[in-house]
C-alpha cells in the first residue's frame, strides 16, 4: 500500500510539472524601412517583401512595419502593426488592411535626413518582447549606413537573445564602389553588434531567397 501511494504521488508530481508554460509556436516579425536619401526609391521592393511576409503569416502571428527615421526608438514611426486574429477569415481581412496601409505609406512617404537603425532595433525588441512570440525576427530593409542626429545616444548594447536579424537589399553606396572594404566593414560591424547581443545575423540581397527567413 505504501508503495502504491508513493507511485501515485510521483505520477501526480509529473503531471503537475507537465502543466507548466508551453512554448509558443507563433511568429513575430518587425520590419524596418530605411527612408533616408535616395533609398526611398527602393521602397517598391520593400512592398514586395511585405506582401511575401503577409502571405506567410498565420493566425495569432504578429507583424509590424516601421520607418527608420531621425529618432526611431518611438512608436510614432510604426506604419502598421497587427497581431492577427485566430480566425483565418478575419486574419485574411486584416492582411488586406495591412497591405493597404503600406501602399498608402509608400505613396506619401518623405525622405528622412538621418538613419537611426539602432533606435529602430530597440523599438523592434520592445514591441516583440511585449507580444512574446515563439519565433522573433527583425527585418532591416536598408543600406545599413547609420547616421545619427547630433545629441542622440546610440552606443547601447542590444538585447537580442532569441532573435534573428536579417538585413535585406543592402545596396552599395557610391563610396563602397570606390573602396569595397567600407561595405564589408559596415556589415561586419552590424554582425558583431547583433551577435554580441545574443542574436543571429543574416544578409539577404537576392530577394528570391526570402523563403529562408521562414525556415525552421
Amino acid at each position: 500500500m505504501k508503495q502504491l501511494i508513493t507511485i501515485v504521488t510521483l505520477m501526480g508530481a509529473l503531471l503537475i510539472s507537465g502543466c507548466g508554460e508551453t512554448t509558443a509556436h507563433n511568429r513575430g516579425v518587425y520590419m524596418l524601412l530605411d527612408t533616408s536619401g535616395t533609398y526611398t526609391r527602393e521602397l517598391q521592393k520593400a512592398q514586395q517583401i511585405i506582401n511575401f511576409v503577409l502571405a506567410k503569416m498565420e493566425p495569432t502571428d504578429s507583424f509590424a512595419v516601421a520607418r527608420i527615421d531621425t529618432g526611431s526608438f518611438s512608436e510614432k514611426d510604426i506604419v502598421s502593426k497587427i497581431t492577427f486574429d485566430d480566425r483565418p477569415s478575419q486574419a485574411n481581412r486584416e492582411k488586406l488592411k495591412f497591405r493597404d496601409d503600406i501602399d498608402q505609406f509608400v505613396k506619401t512617404v518623405k525622405g528622412s535626413s538621418y538613419t537611426d537603425i539602432t533606435g529602430g532595433i530597440l523599438q523592434s525588441t520592445e514591441y516583440l518582447d511585449e507580444r512574446k512570440p515563439g519565433i522573433k525576427t527583425i527585418l532591416i530593409f536598408s543600406d545599413m549606413k547609420e547616421e545619427i542626429k547630433k545629441g542622440f545616444m546610440r552606443d547601447i548594447p542590444l538585447q537580442l537573445d532569441g532573435y534573428e536579424v536579417v538585413a535585406l537589399n543592402v545596396t552599395k553606396l557610391r563610396s563602397d564602389n570606390i573602396d569595397p572594404r567600407e561595405y564589408m566593414q559596415r556589415l561586419e560591424q552590424w554582425q558583431q553588434k547583433v551577435e554580441q547581443g545574443g542574436g543571429r545575423w543574416r544578409v539577404i540581397n537576392d530577394l528570391e531567397q526570402l523563403e529562408g527567413i521562414f525556415e525552421g
